[in-house]
C-alpha cells in the first residue's frame, strides 16, 4: 500500500469534519428529495441510531472494549449509523441522482463513523498504525559524539549550535538497521532522534525504549510529540527513543515474558535492544539513564521490566498500563503463556516481583505511574502498583490526567507529565524537589 496513504495523519487533520459536512449534507439532500416520505425517513434513522447504540452498550457490557466506551465514539457511531441509514432510503428509490447521492451518503457517514470513533480514542494517528504495519522511511543511524562529561549537567553544560533542527526525527529500524530480534518475530522498531542528535558532534543522550497499547504496533507519533515539545524548550535536548513491538501482531498478547508460543520477547527487548542500542546510537553508557516505559499493554511490559531488571533500567514510566501482564484474560495467558502454570504467571506480577526485591535494589530509580480520572478499568492497578513501588524503595511520582479515561487524551496528558519529570533525574534539565 502507498506509503503517503499509510502514513497520512487520521486525528490532526481535515479528513474527519470534511466526511462528517459530506455525509450531513447528503442526509438533507435525502430529506428534502421527498418531503412527503420525511416522517419515514427519520424513523429509519432513528431506529438505525438506536440499534447501534444498544450494540455498543452490549459490547461494553461484555468487556469487548476492555474498559468503557469514550463518550465521543458511542456518538459518533449512532450517528454515522442514523446517517447511513438515510442513505440507503436515498439508495432504495428513484431517480438515479437521489441514489447516487444515497451512496455518497453512506460512504461518507461510515469513513466520518470510522474517523470520529479512532479520534475518540485519539492514540491511532494513522493507518499503518491500525493495520499494526511500519510506514516510516528507514533509518539513518546518527553520528557518534562527545561521550565524555557528566551527564547528569547536561542541561547546563550543552550549547545548541547554529542549524540545528528544529524537530525530532522518526523513521524506521528495518533493513541494514534493524535490531536483531532474535527468537521473537518482532515487527520493525521506530526510532526518535532529538534536535541535539541530529548535529555534528552531538552530545550522548538518555535512552528511553516505550511500548504501545494493544492494538498496536511500534507508532512514535504520540510519544515523538511529546518529546518535541520537551526538546522545543530544553535546547533540542530530549532522550533519544526507540519504540519497540512486545506483541507481534495486533491480535497478540506475550503478556511480556518469553513463552513457546509467543517467543522470547522479554529476551528481545531486556537484551537484544539494549545491546543494539549501546553499539549503534550516542546514549549515555550508564544505566542509570536509561528508562523503560509503555503505555496500556506496554506499561504493564514497562512496569515487568523495570522492577524486574533494575540492573538495565534506572528508570521506569508506566502510562495506564494493566496492573499485570495478562490481567484482562487470566485463565487464556496461564494456558497459552506459562503452559498452565499459575504460579509462574503469579511470580511475574510487578508486584510480587518488587515485595520479594532486596532491601536497596531500587534506590534512586524513579518510577512514574499515570492514568486517566476515568479510567476505572486500569487506574486502580495502576495506584496499587504505584504503592507497591513505593514499599518497595522507588521514587514514585503519580499523575492523573483529570476528565480523562483510557484514551489519547490521557496518553499525551501523561507523557507531557512525566518527559519533563524525567529529564530532571535524565541530566536534561534542572533537578526538581
Amino acid at each position: 500500500m502507498n506509503k503517503f496513504v499509510l502514513s497520512f495523519e487520521l486525528i490532526d487533520s481535515p479528513l474527519l469534519p470534511v466526511a462528517a459536512v459530506i455525509a450531513g449534507l447528503g442526509v438533507v439532500a435525502v430529506f428534502l428529495w421527498e418531503p412527503r416520505r420525511l416522517i419515514r425517513t427519520a424513523v429509519v434513522a432513528v431506529a438505525s441510531a438506536v440499534v447501534m447504540f444498544v450494540v455498543a452498550k452490549i459490547l461494553e457490557a461484555m468487556d469487548t472494549f476492555q474498559g468503557p466506551l469514550p463518550s465521543g465514539a458511542i456518538w459518533w457511531a449512532t450517528g454515522a449509523a442514523a446517517a447511513v441509514g438515510i442513505g440507503v432510503v436515498g439508495i432504495c428509490r428513484r431517480p438515479w441522482p437521489r441514489r447516487v447521492i444515497g451512496a455518497i451518503t453512506v460512504v461518507a457517514a461510515l469513513l466520518a463513523g470510522a474517523l470520529g470513533v479512532n479520534a475518540s480514542y485519539g492514540v491511532t494517528h494513522n493507518l499503518a498504525a491500525i493495520l499494526g504495519v511500519q510506514a516510516l522511511d528507514p533509518a539513518t543511524l546518527p553520528q557518534r559524539g562527545d561521550t565524555a562529561g557528566d551527564p547528569s549537567t547536561l542541561y547546563q553544560t550543552w550549547e545548541p549550535p547554529a542549524g540545528m533542527p528544529t524537530k525530532g526525527a522518526v523513521s524506521a529500524l528495518t533493513g541494514g538497521s534493524k535490531i536483531p530480534t532474535g527468537q521473537y518475530a518482532a515487527r520493525d522498531a521506530s526510532l526518535y532522534l532529538p534536535p541535539a542528535a541530529q548535529v555534528a558532534n552531538p552530545p550522548a543522550l538518555p535512552l528511553l525504549v516505550f511500548m504501545m497499547g494493544q492494538p498496536g504496533s511500534p507508532d512514535p507519533t504520540a510519544l515523538a510529540k511529546a518529546l518535541d515539545t520537551f526538546a522545543a524548550a530544553n535546547k533540542g535536548l530530549a532522550p533519544i527513543a526507540i519504540v519497540v513491538d512486545q506483541l507481534t501482531a495486533p491480535d497478540r498478547d506475550p503478556a511480556c515474558v518469553d513463552s513457546a508460543k509467543y517467543g522470547a520477547v522479554s529476551t528481545y527487548i531486556n537484551q537484544l535492544v539494549p545491546q543494539w542500542a549501546e553499539a549503534n546510537l550516542n546514549i549515555v553508557k550508564d544505566h542509570r539513564y536509561w528508562t523503560i516505559g509503555g503505555f496500556s499493554n506496554g506499561g504493564s511490559c514497562a512496569a515487568l521490566y523495570g522492577t524486574k531488571h533494575p540492573d538495565t533500567w534506572g528508570q521506569m514510566l508506566d502510562v495506564m498500563g494493566n496492573e499485570f501482564p495478562g490481567s484482562e484474560h487470566v485463565a487464556q495467558t496461564v494456558a497459552d503463556v506459562y503452559n498452565g502454570d499459575a504460579n509462574a504467571f503469579q511470580a511475574n506480577k510487578p508486584s510480587v516481583i518488587m515485595a520479594a526485591a532486596a532491601p536497596g535494589t531500587y534506590t534512586d530509580h524513579l518510577a512514574i505511574f499515570t492514568w486517566g480520572s476515568a479510567d476505572t478499568t486500569y487506574g486502580p492497578g495502576q495506584q496499587a502498583n504505584a504503592d507497591a513501588a513505593k514499599a518497595a524503595g522507588f521514587t514514585v511520582l503519580t499523575h492523573i490526567v483529570e476528565g480523562a479515561g483510557h484514551t489519547g487524551e490521557a496518553l499525551d496528558g501523561s507523557l507531557a507529565y512525566a518527559i519533563p519529570a524525567l529529564a530532571s533525574v535524565l541530566g536534561l534539565a534542572a533537578p526538581t524537589p
